[in-house]
């Protein structure tokens, strides 16, 4: 049924432009390349493309993470409304959690909890925004903190990740982009997407450097503790006394629990700059006019930081070590495809992806339309991420499932391979 002109004029709707034109989702990629599968194949479908390890036995969650779930319904204390910015008991649990990593103590009043690390990045955004203002976000990024910046009409300016650099930021390309209205520059520790963990020194050059220009630093580790390699993690909130840092966190990547949706901001600021310049009552606000996380997940929550053993991350990061060599030695067989640094956390990394060893593919999402419908797997195209004709893949899956779809990638470019 046809609405008349009137009725068009009359339920007009004006969208909001920047964020349909300028932003891309992982789901909405994700989604087109699942519909491109052929239906008729019967190989299971290996997704390397989204960074939910939970489906593996191998990265199910710690039973006591179960248990103390269940634990805080059967006690009907968290079946009502819970304090804006979050329990206090949970608040505290977490505050103690990450102090531990910290050389001062962090308190509850530091620490407001959230709808998993996307609200977390969404109530950041919005607090930062502010007509004319603009922030530093890398690339490749988290294309979360792009849409969010859109739907704020925050502007956005990018600075470079050096891959010849184990992924370091360029901090000359921060010092040039930033200027009077600059509210924050953004960095992902361990990296999302390229699987670096940032040195000590280069995270005091960073705070240095934000110093310099006046800025925040919002630190993103989603991904804490999260690092394998040579690298210890190292907070960005250790240098709170630099410079004022917004940490940014949730249970899903270390728990493997990404449902849960818990996720938290922490004001790592021992100078209290963020509260004297206002930050602070921004979150306040924003927290007090939008969704909480569940109560009795916030309540298990002490529960689940106390109880699971140092033997469950221990095992997680053994399997993601395991998974990460595996992916970095196949991707060597694959010539089309380079990988300038084996990955040191977090759960993804970036290989760059060369068009002129292959017939008759366009770009990287063209590759992986292609893959998707030939060998039943699923990569993100790094235009995703902000570097076209790169891949992101995901290597947290079950170390055979893992091998199973890199030698699919090989025997696709074997198809598709130019002949000398």
């Amino acid at each position: 049924m046809e609405l008349d002109e009137e009725l068009q004029n009359k339920w007009g709707f004006q969208r909001n432009r920047e964020l349909s034109t300028t932003s891309v989702s992982i789901r909405s990629v994700l989604t087109k390349l699942v519909d491109n599968i052929n239906k008729d194949d019967q190989r299971p479908l290996i997704t390397l493309a989204r960074t939910d390890p939970s489906v593996f036995p191998c990265f199910r969650t710690s039973s006591f993470a179960a248990d103390s779930i269940a634990d805080a319904v059967k006690s009907f204390q968290f079946n009502g409304y819970a304090p804006s910015a979050g329990v206090p008991s949970a608040k505290r649990a977490i505050a103690e959690h990450l102090s531990r990593d910290l050389s001062y103590q962090l308190s509850a009043d530091h620490v407001y909890l959230t709808a998993g690390c996307t609200q977390a990045i969404e109530i950041t955004i919005s607090a930062l925004a502010h007509p004319g203002a603009n922030i530093l976000l890398p690339r490749p990024g988290y294309p979360q903190y792009e849409a969010q910046s859109a739907f704020d009409q925050l502007e956005v300016r990018h600075f470079d990740l050096l891959p010849e650099k184990a992924w370091e930021v360029d901090l000359a390309s921060v010092e040039a982009l930033a200027d009077e209205n600059t509210v924050a520059m953004v960095i992902i520790n361990p990296g999302n997407p390229c699987g670096n963990v940032f040195t000590r020194q280069h995270l005091k050059k960073i705070a240095e450097s934000a110093r310099k220009l006046g800025i925040f630093v919002v630190s993103d580790e989603v991904y804490g503790r999260q690092a394998f390699g040579d690298n210890p993690f190292v907070p960005m909130g250790e240098f709170g006394t630099i410079v004022p840092v917004i940490t940014l966190g949730s249970l899903s990547k270390q728990w493997v629990v990404p449902g849960w949706r818990l996720g938290w901001i922490v004001t790592c600021d021992p100078k209290g700059v963020l509260q004297a310049s206002g930050f602070v009552e921004c979150i306040e606000t924003f927290l007090d006019i939008t969704t909480d996380p569940p109560t009795f997940l916030q309540g298990a929550l002490p529960q689940i930081i106390e109880k699971t053993k140092d033997e469950f991350f221990s095992n997680i990061l053994n399997i993601l070590s395991e998974a990460a060599n595996i992916c970095y030695e196949r991707v060597k067989e694959i010539p089309c495809l380079t990988c300038p640094h084996k990955p040191e956390g977090s759960m993804t990394v970036m290989v760059k992806l060369n068009l002129s060893l292959l017939e008759g593919i366009n770009d990287d999402m063209d590759f992986c339309l292609k893959l998707a419908k030939e060998e039943s797997i699923t990569v993100l195209p790094g235009f995703v991420v902000g570097l076209k004709n790169w891949l992101r893949v995901t290597f947290a899956i079950d170390p055979s499932y893992l091998d199973d779809g890199l030698r699919r990638i090989k025997a696709f470019y074997l198809r598709h391979a130019k002949k000398c």
